[in-house]
């Protein structure tokens, strides 16, 4: 079943077109990686898709029983946030904002979603520390935590394992496949192709060409020949 269908989608900003003319679903269990070169669009495509900016042209279409407010995000962090001084244990929480509706107050049951996805990321040891003092990949299973408290059943991911060691991106990658493996949809926008390839059922390249299809499919695809180099193979 299709959650979002995306037709003749065109993106961009101040009149200025990006990209246009794309396409496609994505389907309840996907894991769709968004792939393409710096300033094609992958990241106004995410907001669009969340409704944070509007489309320049075409449309994009909720599922029938699928409401836009069961997506979680993960959004690129800045430097300014990577410095927030609040407590783990309230930032997780947050997550459950947009859920509220006129409640001021957090109630036991957002309570205890924050607690298990806390358990879910390792972090409930670390719920007390200050998010500015954890390391870069604790704090980024912080703000994953914090979007599942808001993801019912699409998760969507802008470049995750950003700035990041490779032990600690090995493990970020493990963590959002097995997300997927519960049922969880993702969308992530990646740069590592490899790890697209590996671990997505669906790739979408934006940019000069528009693509989207299956792994094998993109492999194939003028598009997946040059980004991959015709070194990656899928594992």
């Amino acid at each position: 079943m299709s959650l979002l269908t995306v037709k003749n989608l065109a993106l961009g900003y101040d009149s200025h077109t990006i990209v246009d003319n794309i396409n496609f679903a994505v389907d309840a269990g996907d894991y769709l990686c968004v792939v393409g070169e710096n300033g094609s669009g992958k990241t106004t495509l995410m907001k669009t898709l969340l409704g944070l900016t509007g489309p320049m042209g075409g449309e994009i279409i909720a599922g029938e029983g699928f409401n836009k407010k069961e997506i979680g995000y993960l959004p690129q962090q800045t430097l300014i946030q990577r410095d927030f001084p609040a407590a783990v244990r309230e930032i997780v929480l947050s997550g459950c904002l947009s859920g509220m509706g006129k409640r001021c107050f957090y109630n036991a049951s957002d309570k205890a979603i924050a607690e298990k996805n806390m358990e879910k990321m390792g972090i409930t040891h670390l719920a007390d520390r200050s998010y500015r003092d954890l390391s870069g990949g604790q704090q980024q299973r912080v703000l994953l935590a914090r979007a599942l408290c808001a993801a019912g059943r699409m998760l969507l991911m802008d470049e995750p394992v950003s700035g990041l060691d490779p032990k600690v991106t090995l493990e970020m990658y493990e963590l959002i496949n097995n997300l997927n493996k519960e049922g969880m949809t993702v969308v992530m926008i990646s740069h590592d192709i490899s790890a697209a390839v590996k671990y997505a059922n669906k790739i979408l390249h934006i940019g000069g060409n528009v693509f989207f299809g299956s792994v094998d499919e993109f492999l194939a695809s003028e598009a997946g020949k040059f980004l991959s180099g015709e070194s990656v193979d899928k594992r």
